[in-house]
This record gives structure tokens, sequence and C-alpha cells, in this order.
């Protein structure tokens, strides 16, 4: 997952003046802590203060401070396109109408595999997948081929779907499993509380897990190419060759791309188009919580304020790290419209060291801080993303499959795993790799369009004219009226699954119980978005129908069709399915568990 977030490891370094722990940060005695030299940011004095670690793939691959300006230049460089002017992109994808086994390249090719996988961190999971259907993947990853130390949050029903898949087993997950903390809170303002039991209650090592992985791929007889990166990638009838720009040619009947939110093959096919939405994330995990027992999944403690030019709301996570007891993080995020007067990621970290105190009710001079976490997130609505050339298909963050009010897709990958990888495995055995098929891999998902509809509601806008608190407001509505209608409309819910039923139930309490917050709705999402959702939840309800009546009818006769027409019919039953959220079924546990109210 290529999204830029970055994690510091700390150990002794020469940083002195602090009230308790030696790499504690004490505003107090900044004479005493810095050269007066140049004038220098609280970010940029607790950040140069911990010495950090080597760079990894994916999520937490950045580091060091300068690594956090690079990063507002990119979120600085997006914020200020011009949608009207015409971009170019490198071109990194060209199609060649001819075989490559008749050019003058084939003979300088290094080796040949029947799947090659760009970006190793999320990519060597569905690179194990498809090794254990026989064929012969490689992996390409531009450092080395090892996860971060910072843990992943996830649900234990999630990982569970990796064992079904065969890539892991129930003793691989307790491994990689770093902390277990229940019960788990959901929290707006003063308005109330809901606590929920196993959402997001683990912490998962992914330094660990991607350990475990890829040495499960490599038995397998897959091969890891690391520290190489993509050069081009050129498409001929008969397979696509990709170059590195170490030199080395390899080819492949299909390359995927794993490279995440910042591939340049998406930025080629999106053609340097500005997102539709961002979340952008911060925070830290410091040592020396008291009280560190339980998580918030959500947690709002404030309404929304002016940050810079503009203004936001801030959500925060809260989770116990596996790394010791007193170890905790917390993360700060917030949902924007990416435009020139956007806050930079460096405002969100000034205002987190203020605002993070209060909210986990600890002095800062009292805690160790052991990493500083940043990232952002671009979403746009026409996801997932189609496959744009033959021989190529997104996965992943590159394919847009994430929910757009999520923090990137290892939680997707566990849901689409065992489809993806069935499906991939249909393709190449039928030789059905053009543009059009390798697109049903990627398909339309009102579920997921649907969800476009929260972000925006969950996004400060100036010009929308609403009371502060009516983020709040409408938030805790939509949580209590879940709530009242029990676990199977909430749990789905909070891990990212629309589902029709529960929609239709929720938004019907809503209105009935707090009428007086539909205007503000109107005048928050604006009426062109209100009816574009209308027209994906129209949808939604469609594809719940076909998965529950249609769906039974026609499985059954699938197998006796051809091979090109039981693929495409496949792919649809799984668009229904999946575009309905119908794939998340209740297990035992969760079936035994119910949430519980808090009110304030």
């Amino acid at each position: 997952m290529a999204v830029i977030q970055l994690h510091l490891q700390s150990h002794p370094s020469k940083f002195n003046g602090i009230s308790k722990h030696p790499f504690a940060y004490n505003p107090h005695k900044p004479k005493k802590l810095f050269s007066p030299k140049a004038v220098s940011s609280r970010t940029q004095r607790i950040m140069e203060s911990i010495s950090v670690g080597g760079e990894v793939g994916g999520a937490g691959g950045a580091y060091s401070y300068e690594a956090l300006k690079r990063l507002d230049n990119v979120w600085s460089s997006i914020c200020s396109i011009d949608q009207t002017a015409v971009q170019e992109p490198k071109k990194v994808v060209s199609n060649t109408p001819a075989l490559f086994s008749e050019s003058d390249m084939a003979n300088k090719e290094v080796d040949k595999f029947d799947v090659l996988v760009c970006g190793g961190t999320l990519g060597i999971f569905l690179a194990t997948a498809l090794s254990l259907k026989g064929l012969r993947v490689g992996v390409v990853e531009r450092n080395l081929l090892k996860g971060r130390e910072q843990e992943w949050n996830i649900s234990k029903k999630e990982l569970m779907e990796l064992v079904e898949v065969g890539i892991l087993t129930e003793d691989d997950i307790e491994q990689a499993t770093t902390s277990v903390f229940n019960p788990n809170r959901c929290g707006f303002e003063t308005k109330g509380e809901i606590w929920v039991l196993n959402i997001l209650n683990l912490g998962v090592s992914p330094a660990k897990l991607i350990d475990i992985v890829r040495d499960r791929f490599t038995s397998l007889g897959g091969v890891i190419f690391e520290n190489c990166s993509v050069s081009s990638i050129n498409v001929y009838q008969d397979i696509a060759v990709l170059q590195l720009m170490e030199g080395k040619i390899l080819s492949a009947s299909l390359i995927i791309d794993a490279m995440g939110n910042f591939s340049p093959i998406l930025k080629q096919i999106r053609g340097g188009r500005k997102p539709d939405g961002v979340c952008l994330v911060v925070g830290s995990c410091c040592r020396g919580f008291k009280e560190n027992s339980n998580s918030d999944v959500i947690f709002s403690s404030a309404e929304a304020k002016p940050v810079g030019r503009s203004e936001a709301q801030y959500f925060w996570e809260a989770f116990p790290a596996g790394s010791g007891p007193l170890d905790r993080t917390t993360y700060m995020f917030t949902y924007v419209e990416p435009k020139p007067s956007s806050p930079t990621i460096e405002e969100l970290l000034e205002d987190y060291w203020d605002l993070m105190p209060k909210y986990q009710e600890v002095s800062l001079n009292d805690l160790e801080v052991l990493r500083v976490i940043y990232g952002i997130f671009p979403t746009y609505r026409d996801s997932p993303l189609p496959a744009a050339f033959n021989r190529i298909l997104q996965f992943g963050d590159a394919s847009g499959i994430q929910s757009p009010v999520s923090f990137g897709g290892f939680g997707s990958l566990t849901r689409h795993l065992g489809r993806l990888s069935n499906g991939i495995h249909e393709a190449i055995s039928g030789n059905l790799l053009d543009s059009d098929n390798l697109s049903l891999l990627n398909p339309y998902m009102p579920n997921l369009s649907a969800s476009w509809l929260f972000q925006r509601a969950m996004s400060a806008r100036k010009e929308a004219g609403v009371s502060p608190d009516f983020i709040n407001d409408l938030l805790y509505a939509n949580f209590m009226s879940m709530q009242r209608l029990g676990d199977p409309v909430l749990r789905p819910f909070l891990q990212d699954v629309i589902q029709f039923g529960p929609l239709v139930k929720t938004l019907g309490l809503v209105m009935l119980t707090k009428p007086q917050i539909i205007p503000s709705i109107f005048k928050q999402v604006g009426f062109p978005v209100l009816i574009d959702w209308l027209g994906h939840f129209s949808s939604l309800g469609s594809y719940t129908f076909l998965s529950i009546f249609i769906d039974p009818l026609i499985r059954p006769v699938v197998d006796t069709f051809s091979t090109e027409k039981k693929y495409k019919w496949n792919r649809q039953l799984e668009a229904w399915k999946y575009g309905a959220g119908l794939d998340y079924k209740f297990s035992n546990e969760e079936l035994t568990k119910t949430t519980s109210v808090h009110r304030t």
C-alpha cells in the first residue's frame, strides 16, 4: 500500500531537558532543547529529537522531518491542481500491437511469470494466494519487503478471511497479534457514547505478519525482487513486459499494480486528476499511558474549528500498542476537499500536540514519543477503477476498492482477497486478460459509492453554512439509531460494510427521531451529491434483490456455460454480492456479543 505515512523509531539520542522520559518533549524548556539559530515548529523539534531506522515499503515507509515536508509539498501540489488544465503525467504503460516472442527484446528477458505483482506490502498477500493456486508469481518491491513496526488494527473476523483463503493459519494469527483489547468506544463530544465489543480490537504486527506470508510465498516457489523500481511496462499481444530501473526485464501474462494511491500507473490512468476527497491523518505512538485497556473506534471531542485558511472537523482513534503495557497509539484525522486553502499536514500535527493530551487526559511531558505518524489518503468517486490496459490490473489502494471513509486497504484486502484470487486465476486459465474482462474484477459496487455521502457529511465546509456542531449531531443521531436497531445494523457499518436493509432502517429512524436535522443535511452535502447518492442507493437495493433472489437461480447452471461466459457470470454474481455488502456474515462469536450504551 503506497499510502504515504511516517513512523519514527526511537532509541537513545542527545535529546535533553525533559521532565520524565529521555525522549519526552518539554515545551517549557525550548532553549535547552534546541538550537536558537532558527525558529522551528514543535513538530520539527519533536521529530528531529527521535532517531530513525531505515525505510520499508508501503505505509510507514517514509521517515524524518524532511520526509514530512516532502509529503506536504505533494499534498500542496494535489490541492493546487487546475482541473481545467490538461494534465500529462509520465507515461509508464505503452501498447505494442505485436508478439513479444518475435521482438528484438525477447532475448533480453531475465525471467518469465504467470503473474508479476508490483508493490509488496499488500501485494505479497495476493501473490501468496495466487501461488497457492499453482501460478508462478513474482513480486517487485522498491524497498526491502518487510512490514512497519506500527500495528494494523483489525478485527479477528477479518483476519480469519485470510485463513479461509489459505495464506495464514490460526497459529500465524496468534503469532502476529501483539495486543487484544475491549471494549471499544464510539463517542461524539458530550452527546453520548456507544461501546462495542470485538471491533478493531486486535493489534497485528505488520512486520511479523509480512514475514510469515513472505516465507510462505517463497516456499511455494515465489520470487521477490527487492530494491527494484518499475521503469516501464510494454503490453504486447502475447505478454506484458516489465522493465525495471535497475535494468532487468521481466515478463508475465498479467501484471498487478499494488503500488497504492501514488502508483505511477494509476497517475497515468487518472491523467493527473485531482482526488474528489482526502482523509488526512496524523498521530503518534507514545509510552506513559496509565489507562490503556480499551480503544476508540471513532471519537469526536469538539465541534468543527478553523485551521489555517480552512475549517476542519477532527476525529480520533486510539488503541493500545503491542510494544508495551503503557504504549498507546492515537490518531487524529479529518476529511477535506483538496483545495489551496486546505490545512497542511504539519498544521494538523501542531494541533495534534495541543489537543491529544486533553483527549487522552495525560500530560505531553509525561509521554515518551516512540513514533510520529502521518498520511494522506486520496479517494475518487469513480472507484473501483476498471482496467485501462490489457494484461494490467489494479489491486488494493491502487484500485480504489477501499471505503472513502477508511484509512486504506488492509481491511478491504481481507474482504476481497478470496474473490480476487479466484477471479484472477480464472482469467489467466481462460486467457481472458483483455481490459474488458479484467474490469469485471473491479466492478461498480453501489455500497462503496454510497459511502461517499458519509465522507461528504463528515467534511467541514465553511460555505455550507451549518452549525459547527452539525457533524457531531448527525453522527451521534446515526450511531444511536444503529445501536437501537442492534448489532446486525451497527457492526457491519463499523467495519466499512454498507447494506441496503440496515441503511434504510437507520435513515428512517434518524428522520423519525430527529427531523429537525434534515434541512442541515441538504445544506451540508449539497443537492448534486444527494441526487448522485440516490442513484447509488437505488442500485444498492437492486443489487441486494439480485443477489438474494436471482443469484440462487443462476448459480446452479453457471458451470455448464462456456469458459468465457462462465467467467463473466461468476464476476457478475460476485458484483451483486459484494456490491450489496452481502459478503459480510456474522461469526458465532459476534452473534453472542451485544453493544451497550453509556450516555454522558
